[in-house]
């Protein structure tokens, strides 16, 4: 008697469970598509932006170099106080917080470096800085 017990046992499946569950994924996406519908009808101001700039690092700091003769160069690169001003305002444009450090000879004329700067401050850069030279006494 017992070994038929056993055989009808075997011959049947519990769906309780798998019922109970597909009901609970029922009612989970029932309540989910409420949701998304009460939050579609409340009215919200979202805040706006302005012009989107990427987020690439910046150049730490550009060098304007003053020769003896005059020559102006922006990091190793001979330009004219035009060409310097235009591209000075390109690259303010893109990092605001841009830095330009000017350098000129101490034997050249203060007239020259005194245009130089007068460039950079036209171009809109407005963190300059002149490089110097502690003196040894």
């Amino acid at each position: 008697m017992a070994s038929r017990r056993q055989q009808a046992e075997d011959a049947t499946i519990n769906l309780t469970p798998m019922i109970d569950v597909v009901f609970l994924l029922v009612i989970f996406f029932m309540v989910g598509s409420k949701f998304s519908e009460a939050e579609s009808r409340i009215e919200v101001n979202v805040p706006a932006v302005g012009e989107m700039r990427s987020i690439t690092r910046g150049p730490d700091e550009l060098t304007v170099d003053i020769g003896v003769d005059g020559t102006v160069s922006l990091d190793g690169q001979s330009v004219s106080l035009t060409q310097l001003t235009s591209m000075l305002r390109d690259q303010h444009e893109n990092y605001p917080a841009l830095k330009v450090v000017v350098r000129g000879e101490a034997s050249g004329s203060l007239q020259q470096t005194v245009e130089v700067l007068h460039a950079v401050r036209g171009s809109g850069v407005d963190q300059i800085g002149i490089s110097t030279q502690r003196m040894r006494r």
